[in-house]
């Protein structure tokens, strides 16, 4: 018995390394499709390499097992879609409202629609957190959170500093243009 938990944990943890393996190539290979074009993030390709980074990120941090990946991922995927369609509505909602010139009458139907929002996410996560909860321990589901929260700052920030190599390249080539003009 204790040959096959030993054998087990060896397993999970090669798992976690490819897991984290597979997640540094990825990031590099979205940082170099970010790199080229601000639309890139609209590319579908880029989209699907963001999700499995998530998914290996996320997978890696709340020390999910085999099982239990294979049990959590398909109903995270359905609260996460769910969730994302809450928030379309109400982007669609607001979409007409100019926020520099709002109305009273405006300012209130944002308000109640925000509030209404709110509560549709509160009650998803909670009908959610019940079925997570049959398959991922109570201390994963409230690290799940800040996994997200973590992932999304990582994303972020290597997108901010693509641009800003970009940017830096541009403005090399730019100041090369100069000089060769100055000559």
């Amino acid at each position: 018995m204790r040959y096959w938990k030993t054998l087990m944990m060896d397993f999970n943890q090669r798992i976690m390394k490819t897991f984290l393996v597979w997640a540094f190539m990825m990031m590099m290979g979205i940082a170099g499709l970010a790199q080229d074009e601000p639309q890139s993030l609209q590319d579908p390709k880029v989209q699907e390499r963001i999700k499995a980074l998530r998914v290996a990120y996320i997978t890696e941090k709340l020390g999910l097992s085999a099982d239990q990946a294979e049990k959590f991922w398909p109903v995270y995927r359905e609260y996460a879609e769910k969730r994302n369609a809450i928030r379309d509505e109400f982007r669609q909602a607001s979409k007409g409202i100019d926020p520099k010139n709002i109305n009273s009458e405006q300012q209130q139907r944002l308000l109640d629609l925000n509030h209404k929002m709110k509560q549709q996410e509160l009650d998803l996560e909670k009908d959610y957190s019940a079925r997570l909860i049959r398959v991922i321990s109570a201390q994963q589901l409230m690290n799940l959170g800040k996994a997200e929260r973590d992932f999304n700052i990582m994303i972020r920030e290597q997108i901010q500093q693509r641009r800003m190599q970009q940017e830096r390249r541009e403005n090399l080539r730019e100041n090369q243009r100069l000089r060769q003009r100055n000559n």
